[in-house]
């Protein structure tokens, strides 16, 4: 029987939860607003002139609430005053229009890129015509022959136009709002230039122009356009600060995906999370104040309010807010790290989760695909195979925190508190915390068909793996292969040197052993014995599957060698059924014998369990063996996680 472990998300209450964290986090509280609503409970937004006459009362508040700041100081400080200091730091007065932000740029700077194409293709041939001639061996100067035949070939020269003329436009910066509403009027406009023309550009575009689906188009884009620029007109600025209105869709089977918490009175953003509404719009940012919600105000609710109040909605959602006025940092790099875990995981023991119904909980050994790593303290992660399941991210415990030592406690490593005080004391005296592992790095990997991955089979005595060792080698002896060991005692008649063991001189397995080449060693009768990385590659190399006996301290050196093991552990059945396998081999172990085989066993998946593979329980010796050889079938049909610093 192959054994695996699924845990899901916290699911504590229908909506997500408040908690508070670590330093700041512990100030706010976050209170997440993605619980679809009901379908009779749609909101509908206000009318427009409803809109303006609450964006007009928030300006006047802050403007009298920045006059009333004014009149209590009589010492003005630039740095106090936010729009002062805005306005040091940014002293352009007007808004740029980012249509000609390139025509203005390239004026300036006379930049190269607004050279005719033909013109840099010329340019660009005398060169490689000038290098030519500096080149001495033949090999080269033909080479830049064919590139120089390349560039004077008429469909390549059209093709590089093509491309300056898309890159140019793609170049362009696109207006975040509508830059009139009249398009409409300017198309007709542009006819009635075009009418005297007689040029064969003109002509084509007056034919474009009147096409009726592009002025189908234009009539739409003014509709939307008068809609967007009646709002845009009251999105001013006072002091600094600006109101504005942000429109979102929220079905009933996407959530929102955002947290809010309480700032004083103020309703704030308190994060985004991937897979969301807000998300996916980018209209939501951290540190935005909310106003009002679909017209209803939401300064001095509580988050539990918020919450509540957004529950009942969905569809059309708009926000009236105050834009962040935070510098964020630079973005963690968004490309998807898969890590594996090497700690277990429950959101709802940890006091420093910010929100704890979005923390996601996971085991030792549980492959996490962490999409974003914009939080120092915490990342927004799937576990693997729950990404269809889950709609939104879960918070997980980042690598720079997931190992938080208060108070002389380390977080994280055990959940019983008698094993967490214990630990603790280990940990204080003989660990370095730096050489603490919390997250490895992983990547898929599929095995050449000629390099197979060398099988380790883990497991305490008396479970089995030396039976399924000898079954695989005398069942397929040109796939499956034994390593050759290396020992110190002399040959004896019957053996060859490389065919049952290698057989070398003390001095010779000592230095060997120094240098870490042994992934296992050990002494008997005074001889040395063990098992080379070497003698592993050499079964490697000939295209065979090298099935490997192994303790689990030989994990690190096996790990750390380029031979990517796939490590299986044998994990004992209960102690009445080991008993019934142990006597059908004519063994009768005594009852305290067998409870330490079981324990061994515990210890050993409790210890190195994130290191293993797959696990197999021998409950029998048959299904065992089949469920072996059906794991090392799929070697060769399904790629695997394996650390990314095997694949450098």
């Amino acid at each position: 029987m192959i054994t695996s472990h699924m845990n899901g998300y916290v699911q504590e209450d229908s909506g997500l939860g408040i908690c508070s964290g670590l330093g700041q986090m512990k100030a706010h509280r976050e209170r997440a607003v993605d619980c679809p609503g009901e379908e009779s409970s749609l909101v509908k937004a206000p009318r427009c002139s409803a809109q303006m006459e609450r964006i007009q009362h928030y300006q006047e508040e802050l403007r009298k609430k920045r006059e009333e700041e004014a009149r209590a100081k009589h010492d003005i400080n630039p740095n106090t005053s936010l729009r002062l200091k805005k306005l040091a730091q940014n002293p352009k007065v007007g808004i740029d229009n980012p249509t000609f932000e390139g025509k203005e740029k390239a004026a300036a700077t006379k930049d190269t890129h607004t050279k005719d194409p033909v013109s840099e293709l010329e340019e660009f041939v005398q060169a490689l015509k000038w290098v030519q001639r500096c080149l001495t061996d033949a090999q080269s100067q033909q080479d830049v022959e064919l590139v120089l035949q390349l560039l004077v070939r008429e469909d390549f020269r059209n093709a590089y136009t093509i491309h300056s003329a898309v890159a140019q436009q793609m170049s362009r910066v696109s207006p975040t709002s509508p830059l009139t509403a009249q398009a409409l009027g300017l198309c007709q406009e542009v006819q009635k230039i075009l009418q005297s023309s007689q040029q064969k550009e003109g002509l084509e575009l007056s034919a474009l122009l009147t096409n009726p689906h592009l002025q189908a188009l234009m009539q739409a884009h003014d509709s939307v356009a008068v809609q967007e620029m009646a709002e845009m007109e009251n999105v001013s600025q006072y002091l600094g600060e600006t109101v504005k209105l942000v429109r979102l869709e929220k079905a009933r089977d996407t959530p929102l995906g955002a947290t809010v918490r309480n700032d004083m009175d103020s309703v704030v953003v308190s994060r985004v999370v991937k897979g969301g509404a807000a998300e996916r719009s980018g209209l939501l940012t951290e540190g935005d104040e909310i106003l009002e919600i679909n017209g209803i105000p939401v300064r001095g609710k509580h988050v539990n309010d918020v919450h509540d109040l957004l529950q009942q909605m969905h569809g059309t959602l708009t926000f009236l807010l105050i834009p962040s006025s935070q510098t964020k940092p630079p973005p963690h790099r968004q490309t998807v790290m898969h890590v594996r875990a090497y700690f277990d995981y429950d959101p709802s023991d940890d006091p420093f989760v910010p929100c704890r119904e979005l923390g996601l909980s996971f085991q030792k050994g549980d492959i996490l695909h962490v999409i974003s790593q914009d939080d120092p303290s915490w990342w927004q992660a799937y576990r693997d195979g729950d990404e269809d399941n889950q709609p939104l991210a879960g918070l997980i415990p980042a690598k720079s925190f997931s190992l938080v030592i208060a108070s002389g406690k380390l977080w994280y490593v055990k959940k019983n508190k008698k094993q967490r005080k214990k630990n603790v004391h280990n940990f204080n005296k003989n660990t370095d915390y730096d050489d603490i592992l919390t997250y490895e790095e992983m990547a898929l990997y599929h095995q050449p068909a000629n390099r197979k991955r060398p099988i380790a089979l883990i497991c305490p005595p008396n479970s089995g793996q030396d039976e399924l060792r000898r079954r695989l080698l005398s069942a397929e002896p040109d796939k499956f292969a034994g390593a050759v060991p290396h020992t110190t005692r002399n040959p004896r008649i019957h053996e060859r040197n490389g065919r049952e063991y290698h057989f070398v001189s003390r001095a010779a397995f000592e230095a060997d052993l120094a240098a870490g080449k042994f992934i296992e060693s050990g002494e008997y009768e005074k001889n040395l014995y063990g098992t080379s990385t070497d003698s592993v590659r050499h079964i490697i190399n000939s295209g065979r599957i090298c099935v490997l006996c192994l303790h689990t301290r030989s994990l690190r050196v096996l790990r750390s060698s380029n031979l990517k093991p796939y490590v299986i552990f044998i994990a004992p059945p209960s102690q009445e059924r080991l008993r019934t396998l142990l006597a059908s081999e004519g063994k009768t172990p005594k009852p305290e014998e067998l409870k330490e085989v079981i324990e061994k066993a515990r210890d050993m998946e409790q210890n190195f369990g994130h290191l293993f593979d797959a696990v197999i329980v021998n409950l029998d010796p048959d299904s065992a063996f089949y469920d072996l050889r059906r794991l090392i079938e799929k070697l060769d049909t399904e790629p695997q996680w394996v650390p990314t610093s095997w694949l450098c």
